[in-house]
């Protein structure tokens, strides 16, 4: 017996028990969508969107830096180049250039803690990534300063440090 296809509301449920909301859904069309503003370890603030299509798959969808402004042909090269990289996770560009780092879970193995490691994984590329993408988020590249600031997300990370491997980072 093929289990039942995860709904809206479970999906809602499940980021309640990430502490990854509130999140306001937005459905079209079968498809159901939440906008979160997280935090990984380095980084914080960084637009994710959760995407539920019941029929295929769900996506983890961080917005990695603006539109690309620079040579284009080097930063597609960067992106290419982390593609084969980092496994489990896609680089690429929206119609408007900008970078996206998206994780797709298909339904059949998609729970709750296949949602909160997919979520874990992108904020700790994110969060790896920092220096590489510096220049295309802020003004000369300057990382602002963030001392003293600890990560909204610090119970995520500590729930799936260990299926997150090296991108756990230091413990």
């Amino acid at each position: 017996m093929t289990p039942a296809a995860p709904t809206p509301v479970a999906v809602e449920g499940w980021l309640a028990e990430l502490d990854l909301g509130p999140a306001e859904r937005v459905e079209r069309d079968s498809v159901a969508s939440w906008d979160l503003r997280l935090d990984g370890r380095r980084r914080f603030d960084l637009r994710v969107t959760v995407i539920l299509d019941p029929a295929t798959a769900a996506l983890v969808w961080l917005h990695l830096a603006p539109p690309i402004g620079d040579s284009f042909r080097v930063s597609y090269r960067r992106l290419l180049r982390w593609n084969d990289e980092f496994p489990f996770v896609k680089f690429g560009l929206t119609e408007d250039d900008r970078p996206v780092l998206t994780a797709e879970i298909p339904v059949e193995r998609l729970d709750r803690d296949e949602l909160g490691l997919a979520v874990a994984r992108v904020l700790a590329i994110s969060d790896l990534l920092l220096e590489e993408t510096a220049p295309w988020v802020w003004v000369g590249g300057r990382v602002p300063d963030w001392s003293g600031r600890v990560s909204r997300q610090v119970g995520l990370f500590a729930r799936y440090a260990d299926r997150l491997g090296e991108l756990a980072g230091p413990r």
